[in-house]
Order: structure tokens, then sequence, then C-alpha cells
């Protein structure tokens, strides 16, 4: 996928993590996507994308480096969508973590799985429907997501866990995500989930199946947490649409059929 001139600073970096971008284009796509990281040959990182993400990689490097070194990084989002197409780039299935790593879940029942972040209550709650529901059959190691890196390592390596989810928000998690990578010496599946294990947990809800459809989840979520999220919605979706739309000016476009 030919992005024109390489840019610097942050323009170079929405450049690279487009061309990182895993867009599955059907069903089948994603069913041969979830097959491929049910059995990964060896310690793995999947990473989703979406406005914030790219917010946060056009000012901080360190997490712009963290996500380019995922292994599998995928759409996430309607700001994405629109600046693939902006891009003249088919965008594909829309990919979140909150409705795919469920399914991943599921995959790995009978199998040891780690849960790192949030805090008690829910993540004891998150522990109960991943042993109940989501992935019956095996363990289930959980941690909040306030500790050291290095405790996570030391769990990860005692454990041996098959899949890790860490729920502890961007950018912490990529960034756990590839020190675990580089010490974990067994298969592993290492998904970096935001909020996914206080969904699961029952302390943040989803939005009605309408507005998910629509592609305005993020609006009911500020409206939950209007505080929290009011930096990252409220002024960054518009600084997320003019920053799509000057890399847009400036990038020669290929033709709409190009796919990574």
């Amino acid at each position: 996928m030919p992005l024109a001139v390489e840019a610097r600073g942050w323009q170079g970096h929405w450049q690279q993590l487009v061309r990182c971008l895993v867009r599955i284009h059907s069903d089948r796509g994603e069913r041969q996507l979830l097959d491929s990281l049910t059995h990964p040959a060896e310690a793995t990182v999947v990473a989703f994308v979406n406005a914030h993400a790219m917010n946060s990689a056009a000012t901080s490097r360190e997490f712009f480096e963290a996500v380019r070194a995922a292994d599998v990084v995928l759409r996430d989002g309607i700001g994405m969508a629109i600046l693939l197409k902006l891009l003249n780039l088919e965008p594909g299935l829309n990919l979140n973590g909150t409705d795919l790593i469920p399914k991943i879940l599921r995959r790995y029942a009978g199998r040891p799985i780690a849960l790192f972040g949030t805090e008690d209550p829910y993540l004891a709650r998150a522990r109960e429907v991943v042993m109940s529901t989501l992935a019956p059959g095996g363990p289930c190691t959980t941690a909040h997501g306030f500790l050291d890196t290095a405790a996570y390592v030391r769990l990860a390596l005692e454990h041996r866990p098959s899949l890790i989810v860490l729920g502890m928000g961007m950018p912490r998690q990529e960034a756990v995500a590839r020190e675990l990578r580089a010490v974990v010496d067994f298969p592993c599946l290492i998904v970096c989930g935001g909020a996914i294990i206080d969904f699961i947990g029952g302390k943040t809800s989803r939005a009605p199946r309408w507005m998910r459809g629509a592609g305005l989840e993020w609006l009911f979520r500020l409206a939950l947490e209007p505080k929290r999220l009011f930096k990252r919605y409220v002024i960054g979706n518009p600084l997320f649409i003019a920053r799509a739309l000057t890399l847009a000016a400036g990038t020669s476009r290929p033709s709409r059929g190009a796919a990574t």
C-alpha cells in the first residue's frame, strides 16, 4: 500500500500505522483471523487502533513504537474508517476489541488464561464470567492494572497462560504487551484490550445495538463518563478529523482496491 512520500513527525507515524493495519473484508476473513490467533506459534501481540490511538501516536513516539511493534494491528471504530476512506482505502470490518476479544476468549476454553487490568470487584467478576461462560475448563490468573510491568512478567512466566488479556488502557497496555512479548518463551497470545475487562466485569455497559451499528458507541460512553472521556472525544475527535484531512491532502492515494 504505497503512501506517497514518507512524512516526518505525526504524519509519518500515521502513515506507518496505516501500513500496519490488517484489514478484514468478510466474515470468512474474520474466521481465518481468529483461527490464526487461536494457536500462535510464539508470543504474539494483538493491538487495536482507533482515533484515540492515532492521536496518541501523533504526540508520543514511545506509544507509536509500541503499537507498530505489535504483530497484528486491527482497525477499531468509525474514525479509522473515515481516515482510510480519505486515503482511498477500503476500511474493511470494524474489528473493535469489545466484540472480538470475547470471540477470542471462547476459542481458548480449557486453556490457561490471564486477565491483567482494572480492579476489583470488576476484575473478580470478569474472572467469574470467563471461567463460567466465555472460556470454561481452564485456570484464570488475574492481577489488577496498577502493578509494575515486572510483576506481570513474573506472573506470566509463573503461570504460562496461553492467552493474556490486558485491560489497562492506552498507552500502558501496549507498553506492557511489548515487554511481555520480549521475555515470554512459550506460545502465547497477548491482547491489548482497553476496557474489555470492565465490560466483562459489568463496570461499563455496552451501547444499544443501533448505536454500535451507526458507529456511535463513543457517544454512549461519553454520556456515561463525561468527565473522564471529555478530552478523548470532545477534543480528540475533531483533532483526529483535522489531522486525517491534513494527511489525506498531502498523500497520493492508491486505488480503492488496495488491501493489506
